[in-house]
């Protein structure tokens, strides 16, 4: 009977690691550059999800002057402060913050059609 006795394990959560992953991934802060279509072909380019440690004037006026283009700083009640620029500035504004080392390339999603 030795060689059937099998141990059950009475305190093995099989969604253990799940809810580990689940945890990980909703505590990780994403930079969310995304594209809002205006009228005809104008388009914005908005930026969310950056740190409140930074000075989001000073990103900014460095965005403005690198990309040649004209935005704002807006003040959004559910999503915090938004930087929002002229034109599609998706993928400069991404290679613009990972250069800079405001954010590390896995944090970014760029959205959009």
């Amino acid at each position: 009977m030795s060689e059937l006795d099998v141990q059950i394990p009475t305190a093995f959560d099989p969604f253990a690691e799940a809810n580990a992953e689940d945890a990980g991934a909703g505590s990780k802060e994403y930079v969310h550059v995304r594209i809002q279509q205006r009228n005809g072909r104008k388009c914005l380019t908005t930026v969310q999800g950056l740190k409140k440690e930074f000075s989001y004037n000073k990103i900014l006026k460095d965005l403005k002057k690198e990309f040649c283009c004209n935005g704002t700083v807006v003040q959004d009640p559910e999503l915090g402060q938004v930087i929002q620029l002229q034109g599609d500035q998706r993928k400069n504004v991404s290679t613009f913050l990972v250069q800079a080392g405001i954010v590390k390339k896995e944090h970014i999603k760029i959205h959009g059609f």
